[in-house]
């Protein structure tokens, strides 16, 4: 079988991080192309990686016949209109979380990939994390089988290591972009249930003079499904101890817990205590999720398979993160039936 070529669009931190993956992590993959609209960013990555081609116009790569898939990892607010247009191009999409920014945009973009018969893929990471994955099968076989039962209570939480610009921090990025996960991760432990309400509260604890220009920077999410179940999703942009993210599941059959920031199991033991060594990054503590979550839509590419996460699912998650933050500025909980209407 032919080497799957794909091109990478947005050269940033993240788009750095998908283009190695291509580029030397998965066998049969191919890197086609890097696109930024920073030329100098596209050469210097493209050149790192051995990119045939660079490009400032994601259309220019679209167009071409030896580009078989594609990878967005440009800023939000462009990742409705670059999976759109690349899906009408007939390239499968893998699209960095969030998928869209707006339920409409979301329709649109799940429109265009039911059009064009193209796989598309979310960047939820946690599905594909080992533990959380653990998790999830402990909740497949079902209570008699010696699972977790139908989940009671759920926790969900994304802790950054801090040293972000407030200036570059849009409003609700912190549900936008940050608690996302969150709420997939709730939905990912929940499985068949729907989300009914939401409770958000949120404030700037790390960045208090940025309160008034509308930047949260710590919020705490309830989340109620009709199944009976109640999640809390977390979220914080500095954490002093490194990057933090854990989950919990609990049911009638047990409880599972998820997620260790410990680079090893090593802990020493001085005159000061004890101390652990942290992962300080997501592509640290998260490496072989985001390994394999680009590993499973090169597998759907290639056999013509339905993506583990898709657009349905990136669109529920935006609909909770769109009310959390109605929440917070109205007080109240808010239904996903009034945020999706």
């Amino acid at each position: 079988m032919a080497d799957l070529r794909v091109a990478v669009v947005g050269a940033g931190r993240m788009g750095s991080f998908h283009a190695a993956t291509v580029a030397r992590r998965l066998p049969g993959v191919r890197l086609a192309a890097v696109v930024d609209a920073d030329e100098g960013a596209a050469a210097r990555l493209g050149g790192e990686l051995g990119a045939p081609r660079v490009a400032t116009d994601a259309a220019q790569v679209y167009a071409d016949p030896d580009v078989d898939a594609v990878v967005i990892a440009a800023p939000a607010r462009f990742h409705a209109d670059l999976t759109v247009a690349a899906a009408q191009a007939g390239k499968a999409v893998f699209c960095e979380k969030p998928m869209a920014l707006t339920l409409p945009d979301a329709d649109r973009v799940i429109d265009a990939v039911r059009a064009a018969g193209v796989v598309l893929q979310v960047g939820f990471n946690r599905r594909f994390a080992a533990d959380w994955a653990a998790a999830r099968a402990l909740l497949d076989v079902g209570l008699a089988a010696g699972g977790i039962g139908t989940p009671r209570q759920l926790r969900s939480v994304t802790r950054d290591p801090g040293g972000f610009d407030p200036a570059r921090v849009a409003p609700d990025t912190i549900f936008n972009e940050t608690l996302i996960h969150d709420f997939d991760t709730l939905r990912f432990l929940n499985p068949g249930a729907t989300v009914t309400e939401v409770y958000a509260t949120a404030d700037a604890l790390v960045e208090p003079e940025w309160r008034d220009r509308g930047l949260f920077d710590t919020a705490a999410v309830m989340v109620r499904f009709d199944n009976g179940a109640t999640g809390i999703a977390e979220a914080c942009f500095e954490a002093a101890f490194g990057y933090d993210v854990r989950g919990e599941v609990f049911g009638a059959g047990g409880m599972a817990t998820m997620g260790d920031g410990r680079r090893t199991g090593m802990v020493f033991s001085g005159p000061a205590g004890r101390a652990v060594e942290t992962a300080r990054s997501d592509q640290e503590l998260l490496h072989e999720a985001y390994v394999a979550e680009l590993s499973a839509f090169a597998d759907a590419v290639r056999h013509g398979t339905t993506a583990p996460v898709g657009g349905e699912d990136a669109r529920a998650a935006l609909a909770i993160a769109l009310a959390a933050a109605a929440s917070v500025r109205s007080g109240r909980p808010v239904g996903l039936a009034e945020i999706d209407k």
